[in-house]
């Protein structure tokens, strides 16, 4: 395991913070697949809705990511991570180490391709646990940098990256045919 039960918090509606049940960032398991496709649906939905031309949807979204992640938990250079809370599967990591990509300038590194979490877990520090799991187990496998992509119009996320020391390095233009 590699968050132990540290308690999270919560602000009451005077401004109080209040201590919320526990959430715990563990290695995924089969068992939590059907969870995180679930979330996985969620996250392609909100792409989808910031430029439905340049996200793809669809359908069954959720059985394709249980499908594709069920395949990835064997591959050493895959990491997948369930943040949990109560028992159940709250938010989810998926990050791999890719080889060196000519065509992007990118040398070797490692990837976080996707992050989520639920609604009701936001903004309690989940996502940074589980940024820091990534980093923690990509390091472990020898990348010497972590790279992720998030979309120009999630403004949240790309604030929260920032803070958390990621750069902006790229920016993705679009253009139909």
């Amino acid at each position: 395991m590699l968050d132990r039960d540290r308690p999270l918090f919560r602000t009451s509606a005077e401004g109080a913070k209040l201590p919320a049940m526990t959430v715990i960032v563990r290695t995924a398991e089969p068992r939590d697949l059907a969870s995180i496709a679930v979330l996985a649906g969620q996250l392609v939905r909100q792409h989808h809705g910031f430029d439905a031309q340049r996200f793809m949807l669809i359908p069954n979204v959720e059985a394709g990511y249980a499908h594709f992640f069920a395949t990835e938990l064997s591959n050493p250079d895959v990491l997948i991570f369930a943040a949990e809370q109560a028992g159940s599967v709250v938010g989810y990591a998926y990050a791999r180490l890719e080889a060196r990509d000519w065509n992007a300038l990118l040398d070797a590194c490692g990837v976080l391709h996707d992050i989520f979490v639920g609604d009701g877990v936001r903004r309690q520090g989940v996502a940074r646990r589980l940024v820091d799991a990534v980093r923690v187990g990509l390091s472990g496998k020898g990348a010497p940098r972590l790279l992720l992509h998030t979309a120009s119009k999630n403004l949240g996320a790309r604030q929260f990256f920032a803070a958390i020391g990621f750069r902006e390095t790229m920016v993705e233009l679009t253009a139909e045919l």
